[in-house]
């Protein structure tokens, strides 16, 4: 091969690879969520708002990159984003062991964890409390199959939206709710007369999803996360949804 023939094929990738790169930056970026989880994603006086969203923003903003959101059943989110539904899923999502056979996860950018919720004069007082007794859960989530394996003896109550498993609890329907922590605080903040357990029943991470045959673009949020943390934003959408530190 002639030294000017390779220059040729070597411009027309170079060529080829920037008109990509331009096409990715000027394509939105497809994010499933289930916005029905306060204070992570929900919406409010017909506007998305929430911790998640905050930060998919940010993320996009960072990336160059415009964010087009699909809501969809949080049991919905893994299928969806396997079969090419959208590029990638964030809706307080844990990062299983499970789940990571079939999709990839960015690095951790949240803990948070599995609690209860009762209300304030239940008799319920500590986890195991919880046996024989009626507890809501969301499905599609972890907290059933955590209670399937840990408290075999609880009557669960599964629903299809976040909302109605905290209404359960709160119209005496059932006796607690399973969910994850950065929900049940901000629903007892609102709502007098329910509490949270001080016994966490997991610690659990958050991730982002995205799928398996896209490892660049999982890179290029886990820069733009770390972007994010060195200059004060992520912080600072932080401080702005969980001021005490819940």
């Amino acid at each position: 091969m002639t030294l000017r023939r390779r220059f040729i094929l070597a411009t027309v990738a170079a060529t080829a690879l920037a008109a990509s790169l331009a096409h990715s930056q000027s394509t939105p970026l497809r994010v499933g969520t289930d916005a029905t989880f306060p204070p992570m994603e929900f919406v409010e006086n017909g506007k998305r708002t929430g911790f998640d969203t905050d930060l998919v923003e940010a993320i996009g903003k960072t990336l160059g990159r415009a964010i087009e959101w699909i809501d969809i059943d949080f049991k919905g989110l893994i299928p969806g984003l396997v079969s090419k539904r959208f590029d990638m899923a964030v809706s307080a999502i844990y990062i299983t062991d499970e789940r990571k056979k079939v999709v990839d996860f960015t690095n951790a950018y949240y803990a948070g964890g599995l609690v209860a919720m009762v209300k304030e004069n239940s008799p319920i007082k500590k986890l195991s409390d919880l046996d024989g007794k009626q507890v809501t859960v969301q499905v599609g989530t972890k907290s059933v199959g955590y209670l399937q394996e840990h408290f075999p003896k609880v009557q669960r109550v599964e629903v299809e939206k976040n909302q109605e498993m905290f209404n359960l609890v709160d119209i005496g329907r059932a006796d607690a709710a399973v969910t994850g922590k950065p929900a049940a605080y901000q629903y007892v903040r609102t709502r007098p007369g329910l509490k949270v357990l001080d016994e966490q029943l997991t610690t659990e991470e958050y991730g982002m999803a995205l799928r398996k045959d896209d490892p660049q673009l999982t890179k290029a949020v886990n820069d733009a996360i770390a972007k994010l943390k060195a200059d004060g934003t992520y912080a600072a959408i932080v401080k702005k949804w969980f001021p005490s530190g819940k």
